[in-house]
């Protein structure tokens, strides 16, 4: 993975959630950070996939889990999955209190028969 572009280890994560859902006072089911520019965007499961959106909009190709305690990493121009990376600025992941999905007050009764 050393040799993949699209890092930059010293930008810190744009935020605890997705940046377009927070404007939009969306939801989202789990969250990815951009490892070049830091930008937080809500996962495919979520309703408006904005880590994939994002990808499309910048071409920035690597991102990974912003959830506690994974370490995975996607590359959306290889479709290469890894186990792990370099280390990014922190956090490395939302608040682990921070609900998933979330964020609190904003999801859905019926958040579950989306994911079908």
């Amino acid at each position: 993975m050393k040799d993949v572009e699209g890092f930059d280890a010293n930008v810190p994560p744009s935020g605890t959630g997705c940046v377009e859902c927070e404007e939009a006072g969306g939801w989202w089911f789990h969250l990815r950070r951009c490892a070049q520019c830091g930008h937080i965007g809500c996962c495919d499961d979520s309703p408006a996939k904005h880590a994939t959106a994002h990808y499309h909009a910048t071409r920035h190709p690597v991102i990974r889990s912003f959830e506690p305690g994974e370490e995975w990493f996607w590359n959306y121009a290889t479709e290469e999955l890894y186990a792990s990376g370099p280390d990014l600025a922190p956090p490395a992941s939302h608040p682990e209190d921070q609900p998933v999905p979330g964020p609190a007050g904003r999801v859905p009764a019926n958040w579950a028969e989306t994911l079908r």
